[in-house]
């Protein structure tokens, strides 16, 4: 059927995933054995997975499509991470692609292992025109509070651009006083690549930062929870007492100290965010 044996054409089409020539599938195709037959039903299923994945990648650049028709090029997408932890600072981060760009596999951080995470942070990085990750500190977020601070955070990465966007795509949230083009999409990570993009960069910074802190503050499992408030974080608190980088402002901790519940914080609204 062909000088390769069936070993080498499953390393070189589906192991290395070479896209299979029109002479070597008719070949496959008259083939009677098996594993002719396993090789051409595992390149169909792949084709239809890649199918599928493309379609995802258009419906999830449908607001990047529309703004890169009327003439928009720079469109940042911005996202934070972090917001729940009890312990470590907020991130964001801000991603602009040049018009067309699609990456594989990109979707909400919280959807993916933290592997894919890591592999796609990298080919985000590579084929970003520019990104920049922000941080607002444990004390900006006892003092403004989480809301304002993730605010913070997201103008912070915006800022740190090297490339000035023309637009901004965030996730159902404005940057009040930022004098570039905004659009909150509720459940943005979830719907728009650049916005999703941003999200995985701003997780792996912090995951990243968090698993610093874990050696600079042992015994709470930082580098295994990033500080969210699971069980083994919060009867590590109950022995250790709270760390220079646990959010005083954050009901757990505060009951810790001994330190009674915060009022309310004022409204949430983009007129009234600290300066």
């Amino acid at each position: 059927m062909t000088r390769l044996t069936l070993t080498q054409i499953r390393h070189r089409y589906l192991v290395e995933g070479r896209p299979l020539d029109a002479t070597t599938e008719a070949a496959l195709a008259a083939d009677p054995r098996p594993g002719a037959r396993a090789i051409l039903d595992a390149i169909a299923r792949r084709r239809s997975d890649n199918r599928a994945e493309g379609q995802r990648l258009r419906k999830l650049l449908r607001y990047e499509t529309a703004l890169w028709a009327t003439g928009v090029q720079a469109i940042a997408g911005v996202d934070e991470a972090g917001m729940s932890p009890l312990a470590g600072p907020v991130s964001a981060a801000a991603v602009i692609f040049a018009p067309g760009a699609r990456i594989p596999g990109v979707d909400d951080s919280k959807k993916l292992d933290a592997e894919t995470r890591e592999r796609l942070a990298a080919e985000i990085k590579h084929t970003a025109v520019a990104w920049s990750v922000g941080f607002a500190e444990v004390g900006e977020i006892d003092t403004i509070n989480i809301y304002w601070a993730g605010l913070l955070a997201m103008r912070r990465a915006v800022e740190g651009l090297s490339a000035r966007p023309e637009h901004i795509l965030i996730d159902a949230r404005r940057i009040r006083d930022l004098p570039i083009p905004q659009q909150a999409i509720v459940k943005g990570d979830t719907k728009c690549l650049t916005i999703a993009a941003a999200s995985i960069l701003a997780k792996t910074a912090r995951d990243a930062l968090m698993c610093k802190l874990d050696a600079d503050y042992p015994g709470y499992g930082f580098s295994k929870h990033k500080g969210y408030p699971v069980r083994d974080h919060l009867a590590a608190l109950k022995v250790l007492g709270a760390s220079p980088v646990h959010r005083r402002s954050f009901g757990p901790v505060r009951e810790i100290l001994g330190l009674p519940p915060l009022p309310p914080w004022p409204s949430q609204t983009t007129t009234d965010m600290p300066a």
